[in-house]
């Protein structure tokens, strides 16, 4: 593997320089606000227990890699961005399953190996679970001025989600279901990852007529998310475990 590969798989990028997508990397900074006002409520709450601390750094680290990945643009940069995002996600589940339904730690064992597994299914047919068709163009040539080749697929790499958009209408569904108080916000977190996930979707396709592409708004509305999933884990209260 060629750590230093050349990859350009969004509309705003037309060729390899360092800044060539400015409004993508700096519409990173929703997750460092995100993590930020996490972090404010929790101390204000005094909920600074180690697994929301991790949580909130997560976010972080998904701002900073997602930012390394629309600057650099190569195959390392990629995988900072993609392993923040998936060991953010995998450890929110856990952590809202224990703390929103009341399930033991020793239960949530058999979660966990569901969603690793999960992972590694995409991990194996996505190539690097990036949802980035680098395959399509696998030269620095296409992969800086060409952008039809990575526009083929319709999705444009967006069913990688699935599982998160599966796990937020779940969510949603059961803590609406049950009245429990983060419900609104769990409601607010999916609707608007659903717009986001939309906007990553198109903008490949928007090329020919927006040329800055969509994919800051998938950012911006992401960071949104995590603030929204945030201060509803750290607003409720933990349900007793069973």
């Amino acid at each position: 593997m060629d750590w230093f590969t050349a990859i350009d798989i969004y509309c705003e990028r037309t060729g390899p320089e360092y800044w060539a997508e400015p409004l993508n990397a700096l519409s990173n900074l929703s997750f460092i606000a995100a993590a930020l006002w996490g972090w404010v409520e929790a101390k204000k709450r005094d909920r600074t227990d180690v697994m929301t601390v991790i949580l909130i750094a997560l976010a972080a680290m998904i701002g900073v890699g997602s930012f390394l990945f629309h600057t650099f643009a190569n195959t390392w940069s990629e995988l900072a961005d993609v392993m923040p995002i998936w060991t953010f996600v995998l450890l929110f589940v856990l952590v809202a399953i224990h703390r929103i339904g009341g399930v033991r730690p020793g239960r949530i064992a058999i979660g966990l190996a569901l969603i690793v597994g999960v992972i590694a299914v995409l991990f194996a047919f996505g190539g690097d679970g990036s949802g980035s068709q680098t395959s399509a163009a696998s030269t620095p040539s296409t992969q800086t001025h060409d952008h039809s080749a990575s526009a083929n697929t319709l999705l444009n790499g967006s069913e990688q989600y699935l599982p998160a958009v599966l796990a937020l209408l779940a969510f949603a569904f059961l803590s609406h279901r049950k009245g429990h108080p983060i419900a609104p916000w769990v409601a607010a977190a999916t609707a608007t990852f659903m717009v986001s996930l939309t906007l990553r979707t198109l903008d490949m396709h928007l090329c020919a007529i927006w040329p800055l592409g969509t994919h800051f708004i998938w950012h911006i509305l992401n960071g949104t998310m995590i603030a929204l999933l945030f201060q509803g884990l750290i607003r409720s209260r933990d349900a007793r475990a069973a």
